[in-house]
C-alpha cells in the first residue's frame, strides 16, 4: 500500500514538472521568436529588443516555475544536468520530450496568427555553417556555466539566479543572434524549424548547443570537485 502511494506521489510530482517544463517552453518560444515575427512585420522592436525580450521572458519564467521544475525549458540544459547525474533518466527524456512539445506548441501558435513571417523565428547561420556551430557551443557552454553556478552552487545566491540566467541569455543573443540566431537551446530552434519549413540546418542547434552544455557540467564538476 505505501509503495503505491509512494509511486502515486512520484507520479504527480512529475505531472507537475511536466506541466511547469510545458507551459515554460511554450511561452519562451512564443515570446522570443514571436518578438521576431513582430519585428519582422512592424519594425519596431530591433535586434536588440528582441534580445531583451528573449532575456526577460527566460528570467521572468525561471522565478515563476524554477520551484516546480528547475526551470530547464531547454533539451540542452535538461541533458547537462543529467549527464552530470543531477536528474534522472526518467526525468531528463521526458522533461526533452515535453519541451520540444511546447516549442513546437507555441511556433504552431504564431504560424495560425501571423502566418510564416520571418521564418518564425527560425535560426539560420549567416554566414558558413561552421562558424555558427562554433559559436553555438561557445554561447551554450557560457550559459549553462552560469546556470549551474547562480542556481545550482551550493554558495550561490539563488535569488538572483533568474537575473543572471536572463541577463546572459539577453547579452549572448544581442552579439550572437546576427551570426547564428544565438538559439543555445534545440527546442527553440525546433519548433520554428519545424513549423516554418527550414531544416536544413537545425543539425547545427541541436548536436553543438548540446555538446556546448554538456561541456559545460564537466567542466563546472572539475572546477568544483
Amino acid at each position: 500500500m505505501s509503495f503505491e502511494t509512494s509511486r502515486s506521489s512520484l507520479l504527480l510530482d512529475l505531472r507537475k514538472k511536466w506541466i511547469a517544463e510545458f507551459i515554460g517552453t511554450f511561452f519562451l518560444v512564443f515570446a522570443g521568436t514571436g518578438a521576431v515575427v513582430v519585428d519582422t512585420t512592424t519594425k519596431t522592436l530591433t535586434h536588440i529588443g528582441v534580445a531583451i525580450t528573449f532575456g526577460l521572458v527566460v528570467m521572468a519564467l525561471i522565478y515563476a516555475f524554477g520551484h516546480v521544475s528547475g526551470a530547464h525549458f531547454n533539451p540542452a540544459v535538461t541533458l547537462a544536468f543529467y549527464f552530470s547525474r543531477q536528474i534522472t533518466a526518467i526525468e531528463a527524456f521526458s522533461y526533452v520530450f515535453i519541451q520540444c512539445v511546447g516549442a513546437y506548441a507555441a511556433s504552431l501558435t504564431l504560424l495560425f496568427m501571423f502566418g510564416n513571417v520571418g521564418r518564425l523565428g527560425a535560426t539560420l547561420p549567416s554566414g558558413p555553417w561552421l562558424q555558427s556551430a562554433i559559436l553555438e557551443f561557445i554561447l551554450s557552454f557560457i550559459l549553462m556555466m552560469v546556470i549551474l553556478s547562480s542556481a545550482v552552487h551550493a554558495k550561490a545566491s539563488k535569488s538572483f539566479a533568474g537575473i543572471a540566467i536572463g541577463g546572459t541569455v539577453a547579452l549572448e543573443a544581442m552579439f550572437g543572434g546576427p551570426v547564428s540566431g544565438a538559439s543555445m537551446n534545440p527546442a527553440r530552434s525546433l519548433g520554428p524549424a519545424l513549423a516554418s519549413g527550414h531544416l536544413e540546418f537545425l543539425w547545427i542547434y541541436i548536436l553543438w548547443t548540446t555538446m556546448g552544455a554538456i561541456t559545460a557540467a564537466y567542466v563546472y564538476r572539475i572546477l568544483h570537485e
